[in-house]
């Protein structure tokens, strides 16, 4: 990369000559100086609020970021966005704006940064849908940027009690005491020290495993995925991005340079390492296409097929994201995956080397550590994240199988028509051993917005059917959801998929191994079925809810909403 001689090319022509005084006029007061104007404007996008633990601490990271550009050179400017919170709102009818708020922010971010002509950005996420939305804003402006994750959460704890408690805890906890398995005073205890402070969900749940995937295409710094969210090192990978935007200006580095197919690859290759949220799917489905990438959940099974799970940590697993903190983050990982060629050293990253160079100097992991296994013992030989298709996914569907519940499901079909149906179905204990809970008009559109079903899925794991029980769905799964379960089925039954012609007893199959999810009826009861149908009135019609439905695409293509404008 050539070094780039104007290091204002946006902020210039808003803020120079003398008719831009009246602009001059209105930052003087901000805090800027007459020297400030001949600097590079570097915003500081911040996820700040106290909606969340996952973003309670993010204003502080923000001024860390803020010095960091100062001190390099630049001018930077704080400014905020909304954040919502999936495990406050999830199971009630405010998740529905969960993946709503990923565009939401992206939007935001992009406008803020469009209109006030900054030359580069710091963005600071801290929750899984404000982090792929910083990272959507970036490849859309394609202005010199670095994204910062605001760190893990430290794990819960009960006196007396040597389980390391986390949100998910809560959730089958729930279900644990609609089974009479659990007090009201045990889940109360649960309830009160699960959350000890600021930070993402502590599992491989999809903040983290967010974190990671942009952090493996080299969209923040090393390192950056793999820190608590209260730690020394969390304020010092803040800072040093504020400087890293700086560097970038100075060799003309922009994200598109960075986020390219093979980027894409390797974080898809890492969040399979890791065994990480099915949401990386959709995630990355959407970052790519803002970056004008071409990506599919086919990429998933072709990398999939070579790439093994070696991460033990939850849902699945036993550790959680700060004890693979303590012996080293994902990065001596990331170097055995680059030895055995299953990353692509060669791409660029936001310190302005390639990934290889980044990791030249990086040390394995300690002797007996029991978290990251190796890649001649790992956890499954190929992907969790298995793409499936079949009469009941003929654009696709999205299910995560570590092995733990065993590769095929055949069971009786029991439909609801809404997320909450199906958990009171489940808490009254009306599902039984064999059933394949199916949970439709959650979708992108239907829903509209397509809600995480973890209220579900940990409410049958706390029953104690967790190995008994399917559930499929063209909603999705929250990193936190574990057990047999397929998600992002595509047509939605909204549009008339498939899924909504399941009646109560049809038997469906799930087959990991033949990548399918079949129902066992015949092509001419489906076309029956699919002509008596007719679609249901829509939730919303107004307000954000309903222009989300109306523009996004499907799940099999990230649900975005800047894919489908008919610009003609």
């Amino acid at each position: 990369m050539s070094k780039q001689t104007n290091l204002r090319p946006h902020s210039a022509m808003m803020l120079d000559g003398p008719n831009r005084a009246p602009s001059r006029a209105m930052l003087y007061p901000t805090g800027f100086k007459t020297a400030d104007f001949r600097k590079p404007v570097i915003g500081i996008a911040s996820t700040w609020s106290n909606v969340t633990p996952c973003n309670m601490h993010i204003d502080l990271l923000a001024q860390e970021s803020e010095r960091g550009a100062n001190a390099a050179g630049g001018k930077a400017i704080i400014f905020n966005t909304i954040t919502i919170s999936d495990g406050i709102s999830m199971g009630t009818e405010g998740m529905k704006y969960s993946l709503v708020s990923r565009e939401v922010i992206a939007d935001s971010i992009e406008t803020v940064v469009g209109c006030e002509c900054m030359d580069g950005f710091v963005a600071i996420g801290g929750c899984d849908k404000n982090m792929p939305a910083c990272i959507m804003a970036m490849a859309r402006m394609n202005r010199p940027s670095v994204f910062v994750y605001g760190g893990t959460i430290l794990p819960g704890c009960i006196t007396g009690d040597t389980r390391k408690l986390d949100i998910v805890s809560v959730f089958e906890a729930i279900g644990a005491h609609a089974n009479n398995r659990l007090d009201d005073e045990g889940l109360e205890k649960v309830e009160r020290c699960a959350i000890p402070g600021p930070g993402s969900c502590g599992g491989m749940y999809t903040a983290n495993t967010m974190a990671s995937a942009i952090e493996a295409m080299g969209m923040s710094l090393p390192g950056s995925s793999a820190q608590a969210a209260v730690s020394p090192a969390k304020k010092k990978d803040s800072r040093e991005a504020g400087a890293a935007v700086l560097n970038l200006l100075k060799l003309g580095i922009r994200p598109r340079d960075i986020m390219t197919k093979k980027a894409f690859e390797n974080a898809i290759t890492v969040v399979i390492a890791l065994g990480g949220s099915t949401n990386a799917v959709l995630h990355l489905l959407a970052m790519a296409s803002a970056a004008e990438v071409k990506l599919s959940i086919d990429d998933f099974t072709r990398i999939g097929k070579k790439v093994p799970v070696l991460g033990d940590l939850k849902p699945s697993g036993k550790h959680l994201m700060s004890e693979l903190i303590a012996i080293g983050g994902i990065q001596p990982m990331m170097k055995t995956l680059l030895r055995a060629g299953l990353l692509h050293g060669d791409c660029l990253t936001v310190t302005g080397k390639t990934m290889a160079q980044n990791l030249r100097s990086v040390k394995p992991y300690p002797k007996g550590q029991k978290i990251i296994r190796s890649l001649k013992k790992p956890i499954k030989k190929d992907s969790h994240l298995v793409v499936l298709y079949g009469n009941l996914a003929p654009e696709g569907s999205v299910a995560k199988i570590t092995g733990k519940e065993g590769l095929t499901f055949t069971g009786i079909a029991r439909p609801f028509d809404s997320e909450e149906k199906a958990l009171k179905a489940i808490l009254a204990r009306r599902i039984k051993k064999g059933d394949v809970v199916v949970i439709r008009y959650e979708g992108p559109r239907g829903g509209p917005g397509m809600r995480e079903m973890l209220a579900p899925t940990s409410a049958i794991m706390g029953t104690g059917l967790g190995n008994e029980v399917a559930l499929i769905t063209d909603g999705r799964f929250s990193g936190g959801t574990h057990g047999f379960v397929v998600g992002h089925i595509t047509p939605e039954a909204y549009n008339g998929g498939p899924l909504a012609m399941i009646h109560d007893g049809d038997k469906i199959t799930i087959d990991a191994e033949k990548r399918q999810l079949k129902l066992a009826i015949s092509k001419a009861e489906l076309k029956r079925r699919t002509a008596a149908w007719r679609q249901p009135k829509p939730n919303y019609t107004t307000g954000v809810l309903a222009k989300y439905a109306h523009l996004t695409t499907s799940a099999s293509l990230g649900a975005v909403t800047d894919a489908n404008l008919d610009l003609s």
